[in-house]
């Protein structure tokens, strides 16, 4: 029986109960109108007799009545629901009444789209007392927010969070993991990650507590794969948690595919693969060749030079043409490299692969028995057929061998790579999959340098806390984004990264190559003597032994008639670089001649001389075998710091279908400071009577200054001899005739030098392309001639040749369209300029004393002049050119027919030399005769190959500054005009005579001399450059 809370018990004749009774009939009979009476009847008498349990229910069924009229003629008094809700909930102390008033308020406000009210309501019912009945109601709120007119979705998730967690309070484990669930679906993504860790952490931990491993394992999965902002406690827990859940996973199935782990994070993009042994280190004197390794960062740059250097010297064995088949070698794969290709790895030799882990968390993580996962299929390329395909090859060590790190640490939040190897024992097609290890956690704190002292330092081993699992994490390397076509520029394509899928080849020969007494400074043009060690560590002999570098003018290895003495480094040491001979003291100031071909030093082959073949004994490098050679080396010509790239590239003995080709790198880097700078000119002589030479004398003048500071230590430079190595041209003698046999120069000193050169005999009547022998003449200042014809003197004057070569060659070739126009024309033009041209090399070689640690050294070198035009000054090293003035930008239609060219002024005058021979002073007797003749002859030179038309004019009155300064005027007797013919190279004397009146200092220098080529019309005025005026003294006696 109910009763209230006086104990007031109504007995059942009681009209209050009566018209309670009367109003359920109406209720029940849908009445609700007088019903709605009725029970507000009841209500007022069961509040008057303070039977709240009565009045409570009667304002309950009243709420209801109301809410159910049709036509609905009053609103729906939520408040009388209210205060029964109360009522049962305060005074009352009848919770499930309450209950039920509420799940009833809630629909019928819910019914008039008053979802606030009813969440309002919900909610204010719960309470610590009944987990599930809190649950209920949150859940029913929940579902209030989401429903409104505007959804509150955070609210919703918010309060299916708390249902949740009342759920599991209550026991009721899959009513809390699909609230949970549901919650997540509004979390996700939204970058709340400490509630995201949450809800997973929990989902995790209820789907393992209902046996639903994989939703378990998912969601673990997320916490540790997001950037987690909790703390390494936390962190730690939800690691340990994981790898809990993952053990029991696994067990279930322990022969089924190893899973996916999340942990660590791989950079798939930043994977290298290198391909190559470890090299050994330097010993003492000896360093290794730099080449590749993982250590040094890409540069795209250097990579396209290495390409060029491998392109030329494929080019040169392939007599020109690079096959279509060749595949630039890359040691080092990366995401910057051409990885289109499959890469070619050698059978027997370590392929590394370096990986990239991140660990997100801030705990460490340690991987065990970490080790590559690869797919292989054996195929012989000779016989070309495939094999079978090994999906797994951790067991198949036969086949490749795979290298396993036992312990790799990754601290806190740190990036680290590993370096794993496999070794190929067959050849056939290798598929580099991925990489497995076990995953587990450290005991104790970590420090960022590695583990804790206390924690098992000494063994060198880090403690584990015996929870780890065993996966794999795939290598999925996305190609470069294609954008050639259309249809590419339009689209998402990638090309294809083939880096982890190397096809192993046959054995190859592997080169070592090892550098003694390879200096790191040089003064600039020093000559200094190092030995290369070439060792084949690998199976196979090695030959076509080659060096390609872009600086082949800074090193040689002797030409065909270089001597290999001394063969040993240690032999070498106070020996000169050069080979010399000792002098006969009267052979001094005078020129010492030899001769060499241009072919014994690799000039005129048709070979660039950027690719240098390396003299092999028997051109063959056996197995095991190691050979020292000498390699001579030049400091460049510029100061500064010069990087030097050398490629060696060789081949095996027997041809491969894959694989055709090595090649090694060196990169050396020389510091040269300066030493001398060397100015030269030429200009044309006359020959003395009785004189070899009288047709073609040359005088050439060398400036020689000493430009180098004293920071370097140099005391003081000796110039020890000149040489001129040239096809038509040699040195004759020393001008300068001084009483020290050796030119001493200190800092900043300057020293000039002249020489006489006369042509050589047996140059004469050929052209330059049909004379392959260079005529080597030294003028020696001191005690011992350098014989610069021999190696290393003439490799390095050779190779400075053909670089001058190679710079006038590319300038020839541009002009080479306009040279087909007016053919005639242009070798009329040739002739006039080959009469100014002189093809006359000069080198200066010298010593210099250098104070080192209270020692003197001495050191070698040499300078190199190329004289190409008579009086026109040329330099050691090319001088730097001032930039133009910026001038306005015009624009203007080009002309389609070239202009032809014309030979210039200082060309022209070359073309006929003259030069007037006379008595200095003359005597005469004015009182006895009244007219003085003094006999002269004017010697005309021919200095071209062509027939020449002369014309001398005697009629020119000098009108210059300088000859008006000269007292007095002559006359010249006899024709006033002469026309001759001159042959090629011809020398003519002309007899005149001068006629004077007076005694004085007179200029003769006044004849004019025209000249025209034989077939051509225009005459050409022809002047002596730089010319002194022919002064004579005519004295009366």
């Amino acid at each position: 029986e109910l009763k209230n809370t006086s104990g007031l018990l109504y007995p059942p004749e009681a009209p209050e109960l009566q018209i309670r009774k009367m109003a359920d009939l109406c209720f029940l009979v849908q009445h609700y109108e007088l019903a709605y009476s009725c029970y507000h009847t009841a209500k007022k008498d069961f509040l008057n007799d303070q039977a709240m349990l009565y009045a409570a229910g009667a304002l309950e069924m009243a709420a209801v009545s109301a809410f159910l009229q049709p036509g609905a003629p009053r609103p729906y008094p939520a408040h009388y629901m209210e205060t029964a809700i109360q009522t049962y909930r305060d005074i009352c102390k009848n919770m499930v009444l309450a209950e039920r008033c509420v799940l009833l308020s809630a629909e019928i406000l819910k019914s008039q789209s008053k979802y606030s009210e009813a969440a309002a309501l919900l909610i204010r019912l719960t309470s610590e007392d009944s987990d599930l009945r809190s649950a209920l109601l949150l859940e029913q709120a929940a579902h209030c927010f989401i429903n409104m007119k505007s959804p509150m979705v955070r609210k919703f998730a918010f309060h299916m969070i708390l249902a949740g967690h009342r759920f599991s309070k209550a026991g009721q484990k899959k009513h809390a993991l699909r609230c949970y669930c549901q919650a997540m679906q509004v979390y996700k993504g939204k970058g709340w990650s400490l509630a995201e860790d949450h809800i997973n952490f929990t989902i995790g931990r209820q789907s393992f507590t209902l046996r639903q491993l994989d939703n378990a394992v998912s969601a673990f999965r997320h916490i540790l794969i997001n950037d987690s902002k909790q703390p390494p406690a936390q962190q730690g827990a939800f690691l340990r948690e994981y790898l809990y859940v993952y053990k029991n996973v696994t067990q279930l199935s322990p022969d089924g595919p190893l899973p996916q782990l999340p942990l660590p994070y791989i950079n798939s993009s930043a994977t290298r693969v290198f391909f190559g042994h470890d090299r050994r280190p330097a010993e003492g004197e000896k360093q290794a060749a730099t080449h590749v390794s993982l250590d040094q960062e890409y540069d795209s740059e250097s990579s396209q030079q290495w390409k060029e250097l491998e392109e030329q010297v494929v080019s040169v064995i392939n007599k020109g043409i690079i096959p279509s088949s060749f595949q630039p070698t890359q040691f080092c794969l990366n995401r910057y490299s051409d990885n289109s290709r499959f890469p070619l790895a050698v059978i027997e030799e370590s392929i590394t692969v370096e990986v990239s882990f991140r660990n997100p968390l801030k705990v460490p993580l340690l991987l065990t028995d970490l080790s590559l996962l690869w797919k292989f299929q054996p195929k012989d390329f000779n016989a070309k057929h495939g094999g079978e395909t090994k999906e797994l090859g951790m067991c198949d060590d036969d086949m490749i061998g795979t290298e396993a790190i036992t312990e790799f640490l990754i601290n806190s939040e740190e990036t680290k790579v590993a370096r794993l190897k496999l070794f190929p024992h067959q050849t056939g097609e290798l598929h580099i999959l991925g990489v497995v290890y076990n995953l587990g956690t450290v005991q104790g704190a970590v420090t960022l340098d590695g583990i804790d002292p206390s924690i098992g330092l000494q063994t060198g081993k880090f403690v584990s806390n015996g929870l780890s699992v065993r996966g794999r994490q795939d290598l999925e390397i996305q190609g470069p984004r294609l954008n050639n076509t259309k249809e590419e520029k339009t689209s998402i394509k990638y090309g294809p990264d083939r880096r982890l899928d190397p096809i192993i080849t046959e054995e190859m020969p592997l080169l070592e190559v090892f550098f003694i007494n390879f200096p790191t400074g040089l003064l600039c043009g020093e000559i200094r003597k190092a030995y290369v060690e070439f060792v084949n560590v690998s199976k196979c002999p090695l030959t076509a032994l080659k060096v390609v570098s872009k600086h082949p003018e800074f090193f040689t290895f002797g030409g065909n008639t270089a001597a290999l003495t001394p063969l040993s480094p240690s032999a070498s040491e106070n020996c000169s670089a050069y080979k010399t001979v000792v002098t006969d003291p009267t052979s001094v100031h005078t020129a010492l001649l030899s001769s060499a071909s241009s072919v014994d030093f690799g000039v005129g082959t048709g070979v660039q001389p950027e690719v240098i073949h390396v003299p092999l004994p028997d051109a063959v490098l056996l197995p095991g075998a190691s050979v020292q050679l000498p390699m001579w080396l030049r400091g460049p010509d510029e100061e500064g710091v010069h990087e030097i790239n050398f490629l060696f590239y060789y081949e095996t003995t027997k041809r491969h279908s894959k694989m055709c080709h090595r090649v090694l790198r060196h990169t050396a880097v020389i510091c040269t400071s300066r030493s001398l700078h060397i100015r030269a000119t030429v200009c044309r002589s006359n020959a003395l009577e009785g004189e070899e030479g009288r047709g073609d004398n040359l005088l050439v003048f060398v400036d020689v200054e000493n430009i180098n500071t004293s920071e370097t230590g140099v005391k003081e430079f000796h110039i020890v001899q000149v040489s001129s190595n040239s096809k038509h041209w040699k040195l004759q003698k020393s001008v300068n005739i001084s009483e020290d046999k050796d030119t001493k120069l200190a800092s900043r000193e300057r020293a000039k030098l002249c020489f006489k050169a006369v042509r050589c005999k047996n140059s004469e009547g050929r052209l330059s392309h049909e004379c392959e022998n260079y005529t080597f003449a030294d003028i020696v200042f001191g005690n011992e001639q350098i014989i610069s014809s021999a190696s290393p003197c003439a490799d390095f004057f050779f190779q400075s040749l053909s670089s001058e070569f190679k710079r006038t060659h590319v300038q020839s070739h541009t002009h080479a369209s306009q040279r087909d126009v007016k053919q005639s024309f242009d070798e009329t033009v040739r002739l006039i300029q080959r009469c100014s041209e002189v093809d006359l090399n000069v080198v200066v070689l010298w010593k210099a004393y250098v104070v080192e640690d209270n020692k003197q050294l001495i050191l070698e070198g040499q300078h190199h002049v190329a004289l190409n035009t008579v009086g026109k000054e040329a330099f050691s090293f090319p001088q730097k050119q001032e930039l133009p003035e910026t001038v306005l930008l015009k624009f203007f239609r080009p002309e389609n027919t070239p202009v032809p060219a014309k030979p210039t002024p200082e060309q022209l005058s070359n073309l006929i030399k003259t030069s007037l021979h006379y008595p200095e002073s003359f005597n005469h007797s004015f009182h006895q005769k009244s007219l003085c003749l003094v006999p002269v002859t004017l010697l005309l030179s021919n200095c071209s190959q062509a027939v020449v038309d002369v014309m001398i004019d005697l009629r020119h009155k000098t009108t210059s500054p300088e000859a008006l300064e000269v007292h007095g005027s002559f006359t010249w007797l006899g024709q006033t005009q002469y026309k001759l013919q001159l042959k090629g190279q011809e020398v003519y004397s002309l007899q005149l005579k001068a006629c004077f009146v007076h005694t004085g200092v007179y200029n003769l220098g006044t004849p004019r001399v025209f000249a025209k080529l034989a077939d051509q019309v225009t005459l050409f005025e022809t002047s002596q450059q730089n010319s002194m005026p022919a002064l004579i003294i005519i004295n009366n006696i």
